[in-house]
This record gives structure tokens, sequence and C-alpha cells, in this order.
């Protein structure tokens, strides 16, 4: 199983995301190194641009110039959805033709990834087993990956299940917590990403991720000073998680610091009506605006 962190290289993987927050998650990623390394990345687009466009923006990628240079393409939805739910032959020679066009341009490598749950509609499974089956002669010895997505959100467990067999690798991208609408990541033990909605069924989760950290950080005589929350991704916070989090800063000890970094504004709101200016050992980043979420509607490649 190849992790998404990694960044092994493979040609044909597959993602089984357990929530919205995971799907948009390893997405965005994939999409994000293809753009960092230079090639050309295609996403098909069915029912799930807007989301992706907000998680790139979160993480800091700007998509306007890849889209205006033609390194990003996006097939509109109907394009996408009428492709996916005609025969598998014609998915296969879609891709195959994307390829050759976009190495033909000079591109060093290409990436094809997008939502496909249309293809469930008038094809049915034995349709995406045909396809996906294909995909590998398809690609031959190019420089060309492609990321299938079978998010648990929209794909029966059962078509998960087969269309997972015929995949040598699989994408991952753990979690502290994930319960489909608060999403908790963490790259080190003093660091975490917070992404989705907090409220009286999840706020405890993060509590406890940061006493945790707070724990190790004072049992570490080489840890860093400060405990971070990312935030870039949090949507929705209510007053009680928000007290939570001023309480935490005025509880740490004088050693270390709570910082919260890419806070929202609506967040940043809350945070200061609930005493976060107050707070000694917290420090509160608010979201600059100078990644904006790319416009879906001028984006979309025929």
């Amino acid at each position: 199983m190849t992790l998404v962190e990694d960044a092994m290289p493979f040609s044909h993987a597959c993602a089984v995301p357990v929530s919205d927050e995971h799907l948009w998650e390893i997405t965005a990623r994939f999409l994000a190194d293809g753009l960092a390394a230079g090639e050309h990345v295609v996403y098909l687009e069915d029912g799930t641009l807007d989301p992706v466009l907000r998680r790139l923006a979160d993480d800091r990628v700007d998509v306007r110039a890849p889209l205006q240079r033609g390194q990003l393409a996006i097939m509109p939805t109907d394009a996408t959805r009428t492709l996916l739910r005609g025969p598998a032959a014609g998915v296969l020679a879609t891709a195959d033709a994307m390829i050759d066009e976009a190495l033909g341009n000079g591109f060093p490598a290409v990436r094809l990834t997008g939502q496909a749950v249309s293809a469930l509609d008038r094809g049915g499974l034995d349709n995406m087993l045909t396809y996906e089956a294909g995909i590998d002669g398809m690609l031959g010895d190019r420089p060309a990956r492609v990321l299938c997505l079978y998010d648990r959100v929209r794909f029966p467990e059962d078509a998960i299940a087969s269309l997972r067999a015929l995949h040598l690798h699989e994408i991952t991208a753990t979690a502290v917590y994930d319960d489909s609408l608060l999403r908790i990541t963490s790259g080190d033990p003093y660091t975490a990403r917070v992404a989705g909605e907090a409220d009286h069924s999840n706020r405890p989760q993060i509590k406890r991720f940061l006493e945790s950290a707070l724990d190790r950080a004072l049992r570490s005589p080489s840890s860093a000073p400060e405990i971070t929350l990312d935030l870039s991704s949090l949507r929705f916070l209510d007053v009680a998680g928000a007290v939570n989090l001023v309480h935490a800063g005025q509880e740490f000890p004088s050693t270390h610091t709570l910082v919260l970094t890419g806070v929202r504004p609506g967040v940043l709101r809350l945070l200061d009506r609930c005493g976060a200016p107050f707070a000694e050992q917290l420090r509160v980043e608010a979201r600059t605006d100078d990644v904006p979420v790319a416009d879906p509607t001028d984006q979309v490649a025929s």
C-alpha cells in the first residue's frame, strides 16, 4: 500500500476516502504534487470541483496560472458524465488521447483523477470494471498516472471491493480522527490540521489532541515550544469549541504556546469574542487572502 505522503511512484492507483474531507485532502494533494512537478494535470469534474478548489486554496495552491497556461485542465461536468456513462472503450480512448496530446505538447508527465460515480448510473459496475482493467495497458510505459477515487460517501461497499481489487497500489492518508464531519490529521506530535466542522459531537477530539501533544512536549526536553493547530480548512466552530481553545491557551504553561494558524474570518471573530486576545499562551494567526479560491465557472476546459 502506497501512502500519499511517501510520493512513491505508481502509474495506476486507487484511493478509498472515508469522508468528504478525506476525499478533498487526497485529491488536492495529488493535483498539487503534479502542478509542482510541472506535469499536465487533468481533473474530471462530476459535481465535486468547488470543494476541491477550496481545499487547494486552503493548501496555499494557486491554480489560476496553471489553468491559464493549460497545465491544469478540468473536464466540464456534462462532458465527464457523458464520457463515464458511455462504453469503457471510449473512456480509455479519451484518456489515451489526453496523455498523447499532453506529452506531445512538451509536458514531462501527465496525471489524471476525478470523481467517477456517474459511471455507475448507466453502464453500471461491470462497465467500470472493464475500463479499470484496461487502464494499465492503456498507460503502457508512458510517464502518466491515474488516481481512481472511490469514496465511501458515494460508492457502495460491494462496488468499492470489486474496484479496489483491480489496483496494485492504494493511496491512503491517515487521520487522528475522522467522523465525516471533522477530520484531524497530524504530521508530527506537536502539529495537527483540523478540517471540516467542530461541534458538540466532536470538539472533545481537538481537546484530546492538545492535551496529548502538550504532555509529550513537557516530557521531551528537545520538543518545540509551540503546539500548532492549522485551522485553514475549519469551516465551522461552535462557541463551546472556541471557549475550549481560549481556555487551553490560558492554561498552557509559560514554556509553551498554543498557535492557531490559517484562521478563517468567522472563526477568528468568534475566538476574539471568547477572549483569545487575552490568553497569554495563545497566538492566533489569521488566514490571508493571497490565494483566493478559483472560480470554477471560468476554469473548465472543453
